[in-house]
């Protein structure tokens, strides 16, 4: 009866220890971050750091601004005055980001540390195109149509970021980014929050 009960408790304390042993140089963790420059958007990142030297990151950021090929009388009729422009057309910069970093620590604690990242990345690109006017447009209606041009490109990934691990499990973070591929450049400046086993216990 009693190796019923064995077992079950065995393994319990195996991965327990196991898992105690894991993070002791390891640390997971998720970061999330609003971001503004020429762009403004959202930074999403899985993040593994190994002995508080080396980290990777995967990450995804979404990114809009107004359209620079927006005629300068276009307007979105009944659709802006409801929704604020919300469904305006925007310039939409997508990318998914993997990229590899050194930790350099700032203080003897490790609370404060800058995390030098650099990557590649899928970026999708979406802007407005083709703009014809509509000749008599309806009360309150769209002045212009237009059509989107979509396309896939690859990104080089610069974002070192400033963190701030105050606890082991809850940090915050500051991170300048610049995206370059072939058709565009994003820069600008996140502030964001980080979630999960942010420190080693070394």
């Amino acid at each position: 009866m009693y190796k019923k009960f064995l077992l079950p408790i065995i393994v319990c304390f195996a991965l327990q220890n196991a898992n105690a042993q894991f993070f002791e140089n390891h640390a997971i963790y998720a970061t999330t971050a609003g971001q503004a420059g020429n762009y403004f958007g959202t930074d999403l990142n899985l993040n593994y750091v190994y002995k508080e030297k080396y980290s990777v990151r995967l990450g995804y950021t979404g990114n809009i601004r107004e359209a620079e090929s927006t005629p300068g009388d276009y307007t979105g009729g009944l659709t802006d005055l409801v929704f604020f422009e919300f469904f305006k057309p925007y310039d939409e910069l997508h990318s998914f980001n993997l990229s590899l970093g050194r930790i350099i620590k700032l203080n003897d604690k490790g609370s404060i540390r800058l995390n030098l990242s650099a990557g590649l990345g899928l970026v999708r690109i979406k802007e407005p195109t083709n703009w014809q006017a509509v000749e008599n447009p309806a009360y309150l209606g769209n002045n212009y149509t237009y059509d989107f041009k979509e396309y896939n490109t690859l990104n080089f990934v610069f974002n070192p970021k400033i963190e701030f691990p105050f606890t082991r499990y809850y940090g915050l973070s500051l991170s300048p980014m610049v995206q370059v591929n072939k058709d565009r450049v994003y820069f600008g400046i996140g502030i964001g929050h980080m979630f999960g086993v942010l420190r080693s216990k070394n």
